[in-house]
């Protein structure tokens, strides 16, 4: 199950576990208007569900307790994984805001000693300023990912600013516990070790995530009885963002609705 602006989305899985069919597009994302509909398929049916995917949206939570009582929720991993890679980047766009009030004072302090004003140059011709900005997208990368060029800045980068290797390194490790870790047993641990290092780190952005993680622990391990993901649901959540972008918006959401049941149904 996912859910956007003007709809949701909930799909199957379909037998083989593959291929995922979509099931049902619906106007809203409300609870009250979702469940009525959901409840017009037969309980004998609902109760046959035995595991449903989803965000940590308190709205699908709510509506896959009360339409599918015999499913076993389990949050999908890159919602979570999400938290912690925005994490990294707020701690890169605070030290950005640094930088740039930084070099004003420095611009200021220049002009009232009547001297031009020669901002520092990295090694790799960054400013501090342009290695913040430019780091975004590389900090979204695996390292094994990285150009040549992203490798020589985020040595430098991470050789100035500590703290945001820090936040990279928690989460490329959080990353890895979904990625390598079997049994459900071994991830509780791993997980807690996790946040033991969290709380070290003294990075208050990842204290949040860390809690966020502990109030879905349970859905969240989940993941790792079957590794199922909303893979499916969210790569058609893009497609219909894609398919709206091209018309600049929504503006009569029925025949929007039709439109894309025409189309993806």
């Amino acid at each position: 199950m996912t859910h956007g602006e003007l709809y949701t989305i909930i799909t199957n899985k379909g037998a083989n576990g593959k291929k995922g069919a979509l099931v049902a597009i619906i106007a809203g994302t409300s609870a009250d208007t979702i469940i009525p509909i959901l409840e017009k398929i037969a309980l004998t049916i609902r109760r046959k569900v035995t595991e449903i995917t989803l965000d940590m949206a308190g709205s699908m939570i709510n509506i896959a307790k009360a339409c599918f009582p015999k499913a076993m929720l389990v949050t999908d991993r890159f919602h979570v994984q999400k938290l912690t890679i925005e994490a990294v980047q707020e701690v890169r766009i605070k030290h950005r805001w640094e930088a740039i009030d930084a070099e004003n004072e420095q611009i200021e302090k220049a002009k009232l000693q009547k001297k031009a004003y020669h901002p520092k140059i990295l090694p790799n011709g960054d400013t501090f300023k342009q290695l913040l900005a430019r780091s975004r997208y590389l900090l979204y990368k695996r390292e094994n990912q990285w150009t040549v060029n992203q490798k020589i800045r985020a040595q430098l980068l991470f050789e100035h600013y500590p703290d945001i290797q820090y936040a990279y390194a928690l989460s490329q490790e959080l990353t890895k516990i979904f990625d390598y870790t079997g049994k459900k047993i071994y991830a509780t641990t791993k997980l807690a070790l996790w946040h033991e290092k969290v709380a070290q780190a003294e990075l208050k952005v990842f204290n949040t995530v860390s809690r966020t993680i502990q109030n879905h622990y349970k859905t969240i391990l989940n993941y790792f009885d079957n590794r199922s993901t909303n893979a499916s649901a969210e790569s058609f959540n893009a497609k219909i963002k894609a398919f709206r972008a091209q018309f600049r918006g929504v503006t009569n959401v029925g025949f929007f609705l039709f439109r894309l049941t025409q189309i993806y149904a």
